[in-house]
Formats: C-alpha cells, sequence, structure tokens
C-alpha cells in the first residue's frame, strides 16, 4: 500500500512566485538598460551638438575678413575721390581715410550708406544712411545713431583730407551691423548732426566696401 503526501497551498506557490520574480527582474533590467541608454544618447547628441557649434563658429572667424577698403570715386561733375580703409580691431573698427578733391577748408559729412551701387551719377543708387537698428541720426559720440554716421572729415586748403575713427557700433563681415557690400559716401556739406541726415546736402563721392587684399 502506498502513501501520496498531497502538497499544501504553500509549497504550490513556491515554485511560480519565484519564475515571476525572475521574470520581473529581467523586465527591471531591461527597462534600466533602456533608460541608461536614452540618456547616454540625449548626452551624446547634446555634445554633438556643442562641438559642432563651436567647430561652426570657429570656422565662421577664421574666415572673416579682417580687413575692407573702399576706393571712392567722383560723382559726375565732382573731384572728390580717394581710398577708405576698415580693420576689424576686437569688437570694434578702425576706420582711416585718405581723401583728395575736397572743397578747400571745408567739412564734408562721411557716411556709410545702405546699398553698395554708386552706379548712378549723383551717386543717389547707394540709398540712404545704413541704419538696421533704427536709430535717428547723430555725430560720433551720440550713443545710438545710424550705423553709417561717420561724422566729418575737414579738407586742408589743397583739398584733401585725412580721417581717422574707431566706432564700436559696426563689424566688417560679423553679426553687428556687417558693411560689407554697403557704400561710403562724401557729401557736399557738413554734417551738423541734424534730423534726419545731418543736412549734408549732395552726394560728391561714393565707393563700394569690399573685403580688402591683406597681401598688399
Amino acid at each position: 500500500m502506498s502513501v501520496r503526501f498531497l502538497q499544501g497551498p504553500a509549497e504550490r506557490d513556491t515554485k511560480p512566485t519565484n519564475l515571476n520574480l525572475v521574470r520581473l527582474g529581467v523586465c527591471w533590467v531591461n527597462q534600466l538598460t533602456l533608460t541608461i541608454e536614452a540618456k547616454m544618447q540625449k548626452k551624446l547628441v547634446v555634445l554633438v551638438t556643442t562641438a559642432l557649434f563651436y567647430a561652426h563658429h570657429n570656422m565662421l572667424a577664421a574666415e572673416s575678413p579682417a580687413q575692407a577698403v573702399a576706393v571712392v570715386y567722383p560723382a559726375a561733375g565732382q573731384h572728390c575721390h580717394g581710398v577708405v580703409r576698415f580693420t576689424q580691431d576686437g569688437e570694434s573698427v578702425r576706420v582711416v581715410a585718405d581723401l583728395e578733391g575736397l572743397m578747400p577748408g571745408q567739412k564734408h559729412a562721411f557716411h556709410i550708406h545702405q546699398y553698395g551701387d554708386c552706379s548712378s551719377p549723383d551717386a543717389m543708387s547707394a540709398g540712404g544712411h545704413y541704419n538696421p537698428e533704427g536709430h535717428q541720426h547723430g555725430l560720433p559720440g551720440t550713443e545710438n545713431r545710424h550705423a553709417g554716421d561717420l561724422g566729418n572729415v575737414q579738407a586742408d586748403d589743397q583739398g584733401k583730407a585725412h580721417y581717422e575713427i574707431t566706432v564700436n557700433n559696426i563689424s566688417i563681415s560679423g553679426a553687428k551691423n556687417p558693411i560689407i557690400g554697403r557704400a561710403v559716401i562724401v557729401h557736399a556739406k557738413p554734417d551738423d548732426g541734424g534730423q534726419p541726415v545731418g543736412n549734408a546736402g549732395s552726394r560728391i563721392g561714393c565707393g563700394v566696401i569690399g573685403i580688402s587684399n591683406s597681401g598688399k
């Protein structure tokens, strides 16, 4: 005669419970792995994006010209001519102008205008003052003025002028009011600071601002 022992409830549940725990542990490990991988992927994306941003920024900085030049030619019936050079110096731009054919002993307004177009005989094709920030006109020393407001050049008794000014409201080709492709205009009269453009009279000289050959 054989005797069979019946398993109690506790004994019957032991194996399934352990199996469930194993399955739960596997699921938890898989979820943790996915979470870690997702976080690592996000960090990798951030690192790659940051690296690309700085590489692009450095590439643009390396390619940005440090010097520009405008050769000024006379408007119809005028004699004004010369060369204006621009040099990027940190956040500022140094402007050096050497002009001839001016009215002896007189001041002449000296501006950057919106378009690099000197094709019309009166130089009106260069448009108005370069003013991307929408300020009122002003002389140098006025904090909020047109980006193109460079003041006046003073002619000597031979009608020649040498003028230097350093300004911080433009750049050659950077983010701050870039001047490449604009025009330099010399006016017949002085800029008196009045509105809207300084009562400077007609345009006697015009030159398009381009990238300078720094090797010369």
